[in-house]
């Protein structure tokens, strides 16, 4: 099964993420995400980060999530390989969802191919018949 892939845009980056599960399609989303700026391969796991996001609705999860993402790397310098254990609990009032992030330090061993500047809600979908399809427009 295809985990991500790019769909044209004219002039910022949009991509559809799959997976049998909402969990599997979230992780999907990541990687197609860190891919528009590293590869994912060069990137040792030498640190973990725990995260926790919340959103009232799937969308609102969605983009704190990938948020997430660009958040620690401008903080911290943290460059996503990998995420695991990824959990999605639809509270009383908001949905949770709960990760490990893997990854290692910004290093200029890394080369980086650009910048995302932000997830959108622009033409943002998520779907399920059968199998998980979300997909999300980013500024570059």
């Amino acid at each position: 099964m295809r985990k991500y892939r790019f769909e044209n845009h004219v002039s910022d980056a949009k991509f559809k993420a799959y997976g049998d599960t909402l969990e599997e399609a979230f992780r999907n989303a990541a990687l197609a995400l860190i891919s528009l700026m590293w590869d994912r391969a060069a990137i040792e796991h030498r640190i973990d980060f725990r995260v926790k996001v919340t959103g009232r609705d799937k969308k609102q999860l969605l983009v704190a999530f990938l948020e997430e993402i660009l958040f620690l790397l401008d903080a911290k310098k943290f460059l996503l390989a990998e995420v695991e254990d990824l959990r999605i609990n639809r509270g009383e009032k908001a949905y949770e969802l709960q990760a490990l992030f893997r990854g290692d330090a910004y290093s200029e061993r890394v080369q980086t191919y650009g910048d995302v500047k932000a997830v959108t809600y622009h033409e943002m979908k998520i779907e399920h018949n059968g199998q998980f399809r979300l997909q999300v427009v980013v500024d570059l």
